[in-house]
């Protein structure tokens, strides 16, 4: 006799066929038809800058602020090293998009941060 069944790998229900034997033996289960793996899903989508100015600083990754390196008021030039943020034991620098002074800062040492947050913002130069 076969017997359809269910069966749940991965969270994933797939329904295989066994053939059940009548005498007291086991029979060997029919092999199912192949069933090819689920596809990888898709590596995640950037995060979105749409309407960010452009003095926000955002984070590049999930991860943990390790470092602050600048205080609101303080000058500073593209690309100049702003912040740390560490992630799967990888440090990670967050840098200035653009030269102009540090307006404020939206993160603390320590805190845990998701990917795009914004953690600074940097305002025009002073005059």
């Amino acid at each position: 006799m076969i017997k359809k069944l269910r069966v749940t790998v991965d969270g994933k229900p797939y329904e295989v066929m066994v053939e059940i034997s009548d005498d007291a033996g086991v029979a060997a289960p029919t092999p199912p038809p192949p069933v090819s793996a689920p596809a990888a899903p898709p590596p995640p989508a950037p995060v979105a800058q749409t309407g960010a100015g452009p003095g926000e600083v955002r984070s590049p990754l999930a991860g943990r602020i390790i470092a602050i390196n600048v205080k609101p008021g303080q000058e500073v030039k593209e690309g100049d090293h702003l912040l740390t943020v560490e992630a799967m034991k990888m440090n990670t620098s967050v840098t200035a998009p653009k030269s102009g002074t540090v307006a404020e800062i939206l993160t603390t040492v320590g805190a845990a941060v998701d990917e795009g947050r914004v953690l600074a913002r940097i305002g025009d130069a002073k005059q």
